[in-house]
């Protein structure tokens, strides 16, 4: 489980299916609300408080991304409280614990990762050229490299393949195609992997 603060009021956790597995929790069951699932969100609230002192009282949306072959994205934005619901004479009036959750399930169908610094991404193509993969589509978005696979074009092994190479160097990121196209720039539209390692040598 990895937890980062995106602002002030926002977190992003990044949950493996073995994350999930270790817990007894199957990817159908984020959809629905079962004890297993809340003890989840329960210890990746407490997660975040402990590492990024992160306070999860108050309404909260909750989105979550299932990723094909990586796992989900959890994205917990706290909203405020509305004092006068709960009446003005204090806080001992508030329930004590508000997971006000709003929550969105949504199935990605690509594989997307991002990557901050443009050598390591080098890196990354070079290592997947050849022996995974030379495809790809690559875009500059938010100050950031993304690559974009569409998993329907790997079998289960190759992609397996693709995307632990990819999570090695990049981080995994929920961000859609039709995002990048729209609001990105498209860097290379085709086979980004094999344009990467032809114009760029590995530093190492």
């Amino acid at each position: 489980m990895r937890i980062e603060r995106l602002s002030q009021d926002k977190i992003r956790i990044f949950l493996t299916f073995d994350d999930l597995s270790e817990r007894g929790i199957q990817k159908e069951d984020m959809w629905q609300e079962v004890p297993k699932v809340h003890d989840l969100f329960t210890e990746m609230m407490d997660q975040a408080y402990s590492e990024l002192g992160f306070d999860a009282t108050g309404p909260l949306a909750v989105e979550v991304f299932a990723l094909p072959a990586q796992g989900m994205v959890v994205i917990v934005t706290r909203g405020k409280y509305d004092h006068q619901q709960y009446g003005a004479s204090g806080e001992e009036e508030l329930p004590e614990e508000i997971y006000e959750m709003e929550v969105t399930l949504e199935q990605s169908d690509s594989v997307v990762y991002a990557f901050h610094d443009f050598e390591v991404l080098v890196e990354a193509a070079h290592v997947l050229n050849g022996s995974i993969t030379s495809q790809g589509k690559l875009y500059s978005y938010n100050n950031k490299w993304y690559l974009y696979f569409d998993p329907k074009e790997y079998d289960d092994a190759a992609l397996a393949g693709l995307v632990a190479v990819l999570a090695e160097y990049g981080e995994s990121s929920p961000v859609t195609e039709a995002v990048l196209d729209e609001y990105g720039k498209t860097v290379m539209p085709a086979d980004a992997v094999e344009t990467l390692c032809t114009h760029f040598k590995r530093q190492q």
